[in-house]
């Protein structure tokens, strides 16, 4: 048996108790009955070396009110006696309060869960004879903690008869269906105290924890981990591979590698770049070479991207570029009005009224495309063909291989400004105040669907999606027509001059214009989110992703901006300009720019000496 423990306590607490309080420890406030009496036991309980729990009923006894105080399982740690301890002082010189005397005897080897504690509250001045007397001093309430039994208790008396009759609940357990096993477990554990709710815990959190990956393709479910481990990032999807032999082999054989990297070409159009130009997207999704690589290919390939990723960045960053020229004057011009471009070859469009196709590797010439009678203001290519609009007002439809004029488009009564098709839609504009959307069946069948009229001045450029045609004018507005019935749906005003040029992706439109300045707006509710200021002239070309955008002015220069602080709020207006690139010595009327180039390139800008 452990020495006995004794704590004397003095309790201060406001005489002002309520008549009928149902409980003196939510009632009393400051330093109550309530709170006083389990700190005490807590300053009892705590000064035993194995932090045993205890269980208590506390009988509190206050004129005509006697009331069961609380009924706890206390684990409280040390300190609590010297807050109890502290407050000793303070109620000896109020001159009021009970004096409660801790007593703790037992054994400290004693498992808590057997063990049962009797708490006898004593008044000494009879106080249950006189349930009417004021507080006074006089009175002293001995409270007296002892180990003991409890009458009426029900303690095991062998282990023998613990054995048996554990057997038959046993048995009696298993014949029962699951649904009845845990309704019985449930009022089971209703009945447990705190302490053996904590250690059944502890006993099931192990029994919780599966490991699904390797237990899944057990029961023939291989595709359900593969599916699982696929959502993971790439730092997670290698410490993955660590965690055991079968986890690397459900990794290895789901070409879970491949799969992010398919991911992330997917949906950032940096990794898609990067896959057209080191042309290892013929291994991805599916293979159009009978050669697999094994999943340690992609493994090793995905550092290898992010490195170019990374090298991208910093040449953005610090505005490291190459700067190739390609002398494209004629004797009968000196302008360059359009362009695009691809790994393979760059195509510009003239004020000569000629097409011109060079080698982007060698900068060579390789194929004039002649027929239109007026300078060639716009283009665009893909596999198949090349669309051109020109100031002779038709726009022409070309074969990329062969440079053969496959159709002409008469329609527009002006100029041709701007064009764009894709997935078997083309849009053009004029400087007419039009806008025509054709359906392109094939290069040689295209039909006009409808004529979109609404702007007071020429439409200098066109973009569009599945939801939405979006139009800028020299009218100074921006208006944005839906793709499925081309009627209109609102106007974006905000430029003080016409606008030249316009991207549309997503939510967001960025426009230039010629009052010298780049607007961000949210197409959804017209909103304008920011405008940012910088060159000294008509702002004549915009491109942007997802993390900057480029701008050409008739200033000469080209501008890179940060997207993701301009669309901040917050951010001031001196941060938003990354880096000024001063190169041409004339006016830049388009800029075709690469994103993924692994060095910085503004391959070509039109320009106009």
């Amino acid at each position: 048996m452990a020495p006995s423990h004794l704590i004397s306590l003095y309790i201060c607490f406001i005489p002002h108790i309520p008549q009928h309080p149902d409980s003196l420890g939510h009632q009393c406030n400051n330093e109550s009955v309530g709170v006083a009496l389990v700190l005490a036991l807590a300053a009892a309980l705590t000064n035993q070396e194995d932090e045993r729990a205890l269980s208590v009923v506390l009988f509190v006894t206050y004129g005509p009110i006697r009331s069961i105080y609380a009924r706890k399982r206390l684990l409280l740690p040390t300190p609590c006696l010297c807050a109890v301890t502290s407050r000793q002082s303070r109620a000896a010189d109020a001159g009021l309060g009970f004096h409660f005397h801790c007593e703790f005897r037992g054994n400290n080897n004693m498992e808590p869960e057997i063990e049962d504690k009797t708490l006898e509250l004593m008044n000494t001045s009879s106080v249950m004879d006189s349930q009417n007397d004021d507080l006074s001093p006089k009175k002293n309430t001995v409270l007296r903690i002892t180990n003991g039994t409890v009458p009426g208790s029900r303690k095991r008396v062998s282990e023998g008869n613990y054995e048996k009759e554990k057997d038959v609940c046993i048995q009696l357990f298993d014949q029962w269906s699951e649904a009845d096993q845990v309704e019985f477990v449930e009022h089971l554990i209703s009945r447990m105290c705190h302490y053996q709710h904590g250690h059944i815990n502890s006993y099931l959190k192990p029994m919780l924890q599966r490991d699904f990956i390797t237990a899944l393709p057990a029961q023939g479910l291989d595709h359900i981990a593969e599916n699982i481990l696929s959502y993971l990032d790439a730092r997670s999807l290698c410490w993955a591979e660590l965690v055991c032999k079968e986890w690397q082999r459900v990794i290895s054989e789901g070409m879970l590698w491949k799969k992010l990297i398919e991911r992330m070409v997917r949906t950032d159009p940096l990794w898609r770049g990067l896959s057209e130009r080191h042309q290892w997207e013929k291994y991805l999704f599916k293979n159009r070479t009978t050669e697999v690589p094994p999943n340690s290919y992609y493994h090793s390939l995905y550092p290898k991207i992010i490195q170019d990723i990374e090298t991208i960045e910093a040449n953005w960053r610090c505005g490291r570029h190459n700067l190739q020229r390609i002398q494209c004057r004629s004797e009968n011009s000196k302008g360059v009005y359009c362009l695009q471009y691809d790994d393979d070859k760059i195509i510009s469009g003239l004020r000569d009224n000629s097409i011109k196709i060079w080698d982007k590797q060698t900068l060579e010439c390789l194929k004039i495309l002649t027929g239109h009678t007026g300078s060639v203001l716009c283009l665009q290519y893909d596999e198949r063909v090349i669309v051109t609009g020109s100031s002779d007002s038709t726009v022409r439809v070309w074969d990329v291989s062969s440079g053969e004029v496959l159709n002409t488009l008469i329609h527009h009564n002006e100029a041709v400004l701007h064009l764009r098709f894709c997935n078997g839609l083309m849009v053009t504009c004029s400087k007419d105040r039009s806008i025509a959307v054709w359906d392109m069946a094939s290069p040689t069948d295209i039909s006009l669907r409808r004529v979109l009229v609404g702007h007071r001045a020429a439409v200098n450029v066109v973009d569009f999606d599945d939801k939405y045609i979006v139009s800028a004018s020299g009218d100074r507005t921006i208006k944005v027509w839906s793709t499925s019935t081309c009627e209109f749906v609102r106007t974006l005003n905000g430029h003080k001059r016409g606008i030249a040029c316009l991207q549309y992706r997503d939510r967001l439109v960025v426009s230039g214009s010629s009052d010298n300045t780049i607007r961000l707006w949210d197409i959804e509710c017209g909103a304008c989110l920011r405008v940012l200021e910088g060159h000294e002239e008509l702002v004549r070309c915009i491109r942007f992703d997802n993390k900057r955008i480029v701008s050409g002015a008739y200033d000469g220069k080209i501008k890179v901006w940060d997207l993701q602080a301009a669309l901040d709020p917050r951010a001031p207006a001196s941060t938003l300009c990354l880096r000024t690139l001063v190169e041409h010595s004339g006016r830049v009327f388009r800029g075709a720019i690469t994103l993924p180039n692994i060095h910085l390139h503004i391959q070509i800008a039109g320009c106009e000496q």
